[in-house]
């Protein structure tokens, strides 16, 4: 996939999941590109592991059901980022 794609494809699929994910989110158009992509890979790394079992580190493509994955792994990573980052008083 090209890095435009990538671009374009982390940008929506962090959007999504922030629009989705409750709470207040905080970090601008980059951090959601980012959050995007790493959701693509940890979404296709999980796809990959449900349909044959093995697991590998893979990225979606740029398609609907690609969108689809991208945004499920970005709102893993969100929860995930958030979990290792609170603080404990």
């Amino acid at each position: 996939m090209s890095l435009l794609a990538w671009i374009v494809l982390g940008l929506l699929a962090g959007a999504i999941a922030k629009a989705i994910y409750p709470g207040y989110q905080s970090g601008g158009i980059l951090a959601t590109m980012l959050l995007g992509i790493v959701g693509a890979i940890i979404g296709g790394s999980l796809l990959n592991l449900l349909q044959t079992g093995t697991l590998a580190i893979t990225a979606t493509s740029f398609s609907i059901p690609g969108l689809f994955v991208a945004v499920i792994g970005a709102i893993i990573a969100i929860f995930l980022y958030y979990q290792f980052s609170r603080r404990a008083y």
